[in-house]
């Protein structure tokens, strides 16, 4: 069984990871700032140090590296693949400001792009943080940074991953990265992509 660190949990719920974690064969280890959520590990993307290094097999992230100002995004990419066994990859969705910015150039900034669990979020909420939540003093919720799929896959790349993609979901307004610590073959790269990221 390998090790699957969660980074920026929220409160538990297995549902929330990718099904690709989900088939018995991964241990998830939670990792948030909030001790509120009961993490495993307590820390920060920016300060791992509770987490061995080659300790995980894979590191999920879902909408966590937005609420980092630019200068801080390479500190924990850094520390994503610190973590990493040889064999291992990290796995990061966050907005996909290239699709928000179109909404934004159409007027739209305050109008529902769509639907969550938290009610309906608009182009405004995607760019800064869900405001209802932010109003309501969870002031984790802020988004300080973005990114576009290039300069996603940019930060990996200078941040030492030996191989990155990122595809675009312009639907879900969502960007979907893998990165790989060890250079890997295209071959491996579209199998590991299809059975990782979601349609």
């Amino acid at each position: 069984m390998r090790t699957v660190l969660h980074v920026g949990c929220g409160p538990k719920n297995i549902l929330g990871m990718p099904t690709f974690f989900q088939d018995g064969q991964w241990r998830e280890v939670r990792l948030d700032i909030d001790p509120a959520v009961s993490p495993d590990v307590i820390g920060t993307m920016t300060d791992m140090g509770a987490v061995a290094s080659g300790s995980m097999g894979a590191v999920f992230s879902s909408h966590n590296v937005e609420h980092l100002y630019p200068h801080e995004v390479p500190v924990a990419l850094t520390e994503f693949r610190r973590v990493l066994d040889p064999e291992g990859f990290a796995l990061i969705t966050c907005p996909d400001l290239q699709s928000v910015a179109q909404l934004v150039a159409e007027d739209k900034l305050l109008e529902p792009a769509y639907q969550s669990g938290m009610g309906p979020i608009a182009p405004l909420d995607i760019l800064y943080g869900h405001n209802a939540s932010i109003a309501r003093g969870n002031h984790y919720m802020a988004h300080r940074g973005g990114f576009t799929a290039r300069t996603l896959a940019n930060a990996l790349t200078q941040a030492g991953f030996g191989r990155a993609i990122v595809l675009r979901r312009p639907a879900n307004f969502d960007l979907w990265a893998l990165a790989t610590l060890q250079p890997i073959d295209n071959e491996t790269l579209a199998e590991m992509t299809e059975r990782l990221f979601p349609r």
